[in-house]
């Protein structure tokens, strides 16, 4: 597995953990109330398991399958660049939603991870073409 694979997919079992600890305090909540401050971790939950664990996962598969081009997976740097625009956005998106923030941070993070799908694909995009072509 390549080095960058392996860096999304811990990164994607991280976000996991977090979005099941966050999803087992907002149950538990939910049945003996603890703080009614916990209902904010709601967006961050979705966030993390949604984005972070699950778009994470993805794009480490992806990067790690989709066909070599003579034995090179091309340029990494962009999906390097994907790597932390995506996690940037995604803490940028948890925290303005969790903290209240403006909501131009919100729309920041957003844009961070949307430009993170854009230099994957920079990568992406010539490795994938039609077969026999």
């Amino acid at each position: 597995m390549p080095r960058l694979s392996a860096w999304f997919i811990r990164t994607a079992m991280a976000y996991l953990a977090l979005g099941i600890t966050f999803g087992a305090l907002l149950l538990w909540n939910k049945g003996l109330p603890l703080h009614p401050g916990i209902w904010r971790l709601l967006p961050v939950h979705i966030e993390l398991m949604l984005v972070g664990w699950t778009l994470q996962l993805i794009y480490g598969i992806a990067f790690w399958i989709l066909p070599r081009w003579r034995s090179s997976r091309g340029n990494e740097t962009p999906v390097w660049v994907a790597f932390w625009l995506l996690n940037g956005g995604i803490w940028l998106v948890a925290l303005s939603q969790s903290l209240g923030w403006d909501p131009i941070w919100l729309a920041a993070g957003r844009l961070a991870e949307i430009a993170s799908a854009a230099a994957f694909a920079i990568n992406a995009w010539p490795r994938t073409k039609a077969l026999g072509a």
